[in-house]
């Protein structure tokens, strides 16, 4: 058992904080800039309708785009999550399969009490026991933090500055602005891109921020540091079709499903895996032991406070 250090996931907290102010701020003077303050209020209307669609369709459209189906109460993996969800405390969502060779796993819904988690049949085929427990702890863990609502949010907010570069390209944007036509090409260029580095910033604090609570609630952190190493192997050799032919889905997966990163870049969805297992690595070094009488900073659920096998 161990005891994780919160300092580190406070600053991921406040950083996710700080970025989605960033946004908000970008979406504020790029519509007040390009389409005036009418037209910032028609995008800001836009970008309500498309969060109230987003969040309450997601989790079916993706489920759907991706031939998920739900596995039956007797199936193994609905009874790791059930185990893992008392761990964490968390309702128990619903638990889907899909069909791809590509080990890897990704969790959506607007809330706790709406939320499902899917595992491809690689993922159950090729890890072990313990890495596929991680692996869903992980996406626990990212219901847990309410990280789809946050990427909802922020994703909706990068297509409304889309929208509204777009709109100032067709309709030659507020003609009574300062910036002259050079500035608002920039502004229609590099606007969206500002939109996207920030989206980006977002997904991989939060990726850092699931994998220290998905450790927490699985009971070992090198679980899921060989999950990841494992999934990202098969990940540079095994396609994934589907998110190929979505590929704005890709922030969703435990691990990028398109291809790998070695460094955590601007544009990229996921911290680097090798920076991801360092991290996990670390707790195990900062950690120190506690008695099994000792409580752990997993919420009760009526459990004794020692952590069982997450298989039963």
């Amino acid at each position: 058992m161990f005891t994780l250090n919160k300092n580190n996931s406070g600053v991921n907290m406040i950083k996710t904080a700080m970025l989605m102010a960033a946004m908000t701020a970008l979406f504020g003077v790029v519509g007040t800039l390009l389409a005036g303050f009418e037209g910032l209020l028609i995008a800001i209307l836009f970008a309500v309708g498309m969060n109230l669609f987003a969040w309450y369709n997601s989790d079916k459209m993706v489920l759907k785009m991706y031939g998920a189906k739900q596995v039956p109460r007797g199936h193994s993996l609905y009874k790791l999550v059930a185990n893992l969800s008392l761990n964490a405390n968390l309702p128990m969502p619903k638990v889907y399969e899909i069909q791809s060779d590509q080990p890897n796993a990704f969790a959506t819904g607007r809330n706790p009490e709406n939320a499902a988690v899917a595992a491809t049949t690689g993922l159950l085929k090729r890890l072990n026991q313990n890495e596929i427990a991680a692996v869903m702890a992980h996406e626990l863990a990212h219901i847990k933090n309410r990280d789809t609502t946050i990427m909802v949010v922020a994703a909706t907010f990068a297509g409304a500055i889309s929208m509204l570069a777009n709109f100032a390209m067709f309709f030659g944007g507020r003609r009574n602005n300062n910036m002259g036509f050079i500035g608002l090409i920039a502004m229609m260029i590099l606007a969206p891109l500002a939109a996207s580095l920030i989206q980006m910033a977002i997904s991989r604090s939060r990726e850092y921020v699931a994998d220290r609570v998905g450790a927490e609630i699985c009971g070992n952190p090198l679980w899921l540091a060989s999950a990841l190493k494992s999934i990202q192997s098969f990940a540079t050799k095994i396609d994934n079709h589907k998110a190929e032919r979505n590929p704005s889905t890709a922030h969703m997966f435990i691990i990028n499903p398109l291809h790998a990163h070695s460094h955590d870049k601007l544009f990229s969805t996921h911290p680097s895996t090798a920076n991801r297992v360092f991290a996990l690595e670390a707790i195990v070094g900062k950690v120190e032991p506690i008695q099994s009488t000792r409580q752990t900073s997993i919420p009760k659920t009526g459990r004794k406070s020692r952590l069982k096998n997450p298989w039963g």
